[in-house]
């Protein structure tokens, strides 16, 4: 990037045209200037739940850590956290342990002060799985178990988890869930049959804790919602400190269940892509860990027809958002602003003073441009 960008800039706390000034891969301020710009400048996308993409996924090791962020690159993804599947133990601390891997790589890259890499930064592990229930595992694979003390802190020690996928009823979850938030981990409700009593007392558990609550992917793999069973979808929806997650691709969930979304959790609401290895690929077949999957009209499914993750990227979901009625700002800040602020990260996902100049250009029909990392273009 050089001394300034001019145009129409998602800011934090609006919409304004200016110039954004860069200096040693940081923003460095925003200088407000009339101009005519029907296209976009904003933060670089932030993907809190991505399984894969190119080819790649977290489970490969340091290849497919590495091949899934630069799949997500060139879709306006600057910054990702790799998501684990449910797997046999010594697999799933494997995989955190290569995420962990990458993560190292780039922490020493930004500390050179290098030109960045052309993927996505890595940032931590999301660990969906296995701490999850054998009742709702949706395309997971089946090595559900419980998390104990001695589990949870074998995950603690590798120090690259930064969300938990957790079932709010297994045996151990609430001691876990407080473990992991006084740890600094995000305890996201997920592949979960609770009810709402289980999930409001765990998240109070959490909430005590010091923690930050979460929702992996809303609607999908959790107990449904009704007048007199909210379940976890509406002990979330009624946690105005809690964060939810969202698969937006035109298959995993209706537009008014999307809508309804963003009306209840405003700036806490987050897309996601839960995309797997056929992501940004010519794929027609794929695999999720031992599962075969097919990949027809933009969904990935199992053979009984199960939905399994998504071949979705981040600019595809804003646009799929704002097509079901989503307002462009609240669509763009849900894969950006919001992310960020669910993991703490101050210099991600908002163009303010010092933050990573880590930046997208849109077009008028919010179609990717260029990407930047650090002021450098790469895609």
């Amino acid at each position: 990037m050089d001394d300034g960008f001019r145009g129409r800039w998602l800011l934090p706390d609006g919409v304004a045209t200016g110039r954004v000034r860069v200096a040693g891969g940081r923003i460095a301020g925003f200088e407000p200037e009339p101009l005519d710009d029907d296209g976009w400048w904003v933060p670089g996308f932030v993907d809190v739940h991505v399984h894969g993409g190119g080819g790649g996924e977290a489970m490969d090791g340091v290849e497919g850590v590495r091949a899934l962020a630069a799949a997500h690159l060139p879709h306006g993804t600057t910054a990702l956290f790799p998501t684990t599947l449910t797997a046999p133990w010594p697999e799933v601390l494997a995989g955190l342990r290569a995420i962990a891997a990458v993560l190292h790589e780039d922490a020493m890259a930004a500390a050179n002060e290098g030109p960045p890499e052309r993927r996505a930064a890595v940032l931590g592990a999301h660990l969906e799985g296995p701490f999850v229930s054998p009742q709702r595992l949706g395309a997971q694979p089946p090595f559900a178990i419980d998390p104990t003390p001695d589990r949870v802190a074998a995950v603690l020690a590798l120090g690259v988890v930064r969300v938990v996928t957790l079932a709010p009823e297994l045996d151990g979850a609430e001691a876990a869930a407080v473990a992991f938030a006084r740890a600094g981990v995000r305890v996201s409700f997920g592949h979960t049959v609770a009810d709402a009593a289980t999930a409001e007392r765990v998240a109070a558990a959490v909430e005590r804790a010091g923690g930050v609550l979460g929702a992996t992917h809303l609607f999908n793999a959790m107990s449904g919602m009704t007048g007199r069973a909210p379940g976890v979808i509406g002990a979330v929806l009624g946690d105005p400190a809690a964060f939810a997650e969202l698969i937006v691709d035109g298959h995993h969930l209706a537009a008014a269940s999307v809508r309804a979304a963003f009306a209840a959790k405003g700036a806490r609401l987050m897309l996601i892509t839960d995309a797997i290895r056929a992501t940004a690929t010519t794929a027609t077949a794929s695999t999720l860990g031992p599962h075969a999957v097919a990949i027809e009209g933009g969904a990935a499914r199992l053979s009984d027809g199960t939905l399994a993750g998504s071949v979705l990227t981040l600019d595809v979901a804003v646009r799929t958002a704002v097509a079901m009625g989503v307002p462009v700002e609240a669509a763009l800040r849900a894969a950006t602003q919001a992310p960020a602020a669910y993991l703490g990260l101050a210099d991600r996902g908002r163009v303010a003073p010092r933050a990573h100049a880590d930046v997208v250009r849109l077009d008028a029909g919010l179609n990717v441009r260029s990407v930047w990392r650090a002021g450098v273009r790469v895609a």
